[in-house]
């Protein structure tokens, strides 16, 4: 095991620290939707970077009913699995 050479004194230890201290995070406000938004950051609510629109945001009531139609397909298809099963 490597043993040091000289002794490191305090300033010299503290100056090497300096740079690992943590930073405050910045956040700031979304222009459209007045939410929160980390900086050079797309809005995770409304899509938007620097006032425009830059990707689509489906809307949960979107995922609902997607969600829903998917259910309903599977359901379908156990009940005809089951009939013809059956036969």
């Amino acid at each position: 095991m490597g043993l040091p050479s000289k002794k490191l004194t305090k300033s010299s230890k503290r100056r090497r620290a300096s740079h690992f201290a943590l930073r405050k995070i910045v956040i700031t406000r979304c222009a459209k939707c007045k939410k929160p938004v980390l900086p050079h950051h797309v809005c995770q609510f409304c899509g938007t970077y620097n006032g425009r629109a830059v990707i689509k945001i489906k809307s949960k009531l979107d995922k609902k009913k997607k969600k829903e139609a998917k259910e309903k397909t599977k359901k379908e298809e156990k009940k005809s699995k089951k009939k013809e099963t059956k036969k």
